[in-house]
């Protein structure tokens, strides 16, 4: 089985070599050559363009930033449309707005090309141990077909419906998300503030009704005032953004969603976009004077 994978940032990075320890035969490219040497060096081969890494492969990869990114990597010049052959089958594996997957789906299948969606959850961490949580839209007979090579990279696959279903869950899962971090920053700053420390209020709510896995893995970071991205603000608001255009077509409500968005941009007017999202901590420590890291 060959695979074509394009898209070598902080989570595809992780995900190839996860395939590679698999032993599945890699193709890779980015635009970031040292990524692509890094790769490279645990075993994939190298390609110029998005076209040369579909070129021979059976399944091509795609885990670039947004859907502009994902058109321009299939559709484009010298993209995967242009190497792919009849038969292939183009897993997309970026958090797209859910009608670019439609649409890029519809020139797949122009070229006799399958397509399924496959965002993922879980960040760095879970992108380089292989726990990635998989959300899938497309033909579930496809799906099934890839499900092993999903779980290469992830202890979790889920069929969602459709083509664009995967994403549309994606963006349910970071609405969850960002609102139980800005949740967490809020309720902390309230300790602070009332003379509590912060970190025995952690220790005492966690394993009960408030406790969650964002809770788990971003409180620490606030506590300790360490914002080494898993996931970056900026790219918190970028799927809050296709959240919100996508609630504005349906026509769901997401008031706390837009609330929270707003927070996420001031933290980006404030050169933090590249600050993991449990940066919210550092939006409440602004508007209270109040930090409730150590």
């Amino acid at each position: 089985m060959k695979i074509g994978f394009i898209g070598l940032g902080i989570m595809g990075k992780p995900m190839s070599k996860n395939l590679l320890k698999a032993g599945y035969e890699l193709t890779v490219y980015d635009l970031n050559t040292a990524a692509v040497d890094e790769v490279a060096a645990a075993g994939a081969a190298a390609a110029g363009t998005s076209a040369r890494a579909a070129e021979g492969s059976d399944i091509i990869i795609t885990m670039l930033p947004n859907s502009p990114h994902v058109k321009e990597a299939v559709m484009g010049k010298n993209g995967v449309l242009e190497g792919a052959k009849p038969g292939s089958l183009l897993i997309d594996m970026s958090s797209i707005a859910p009608l670019a997957s439609q649409e890029i789906e519809r020139a797949c299948a122009e070229k006799g090309i399958k397509m399924i969606d496959a965002p993922v959850s879980g960040g760095e961490p879970k992108a380089i141990d292989g726990t990635l949580s998989i959300m899938v839209g497309g033909d579930k007979e496809v799906f099934e077909r890839v499900k092993d090579i999903l779980l290469c990279m992830g202890s979790s696959a889920v069929h969602c419906g459709r083509i664009g279903a995967g994403n549309t869950t994606k963006l349910a899962n970071q609405v969850v998300v960002a609102l139980n971090i800005a949740a967490c920053a809020e309720a902390f700053t309230l300790a602070k503030k009332a003379g509590v420390d912060p970190e025995a209020v952690f220790n005492a709510v966690r394993g009960g009704l408030a406790g969650s896995t964002v809770m788990n893995a971003k409180v620490p970071m606030m506590l300790n005032n360490s914002y080494k991205p898993g996931f970056k603000v900026d790219l918190h608001i970028k799927d809050l953004e296709n959240a919100l255009d996508t609630a504005h077509e349906v026509g769901a409500p997401l008031p706390l969603t837009a609330q929270v968005m707003e927070m996420l941009q001031n933290l980006h007017a404030d050169n933090c976009g590249g600050d993991d999202h449990s940066a919210l901590a550092k939006y409440y420590a602004k508007i209270s004077g109040t930090d409730i890291g150590k």
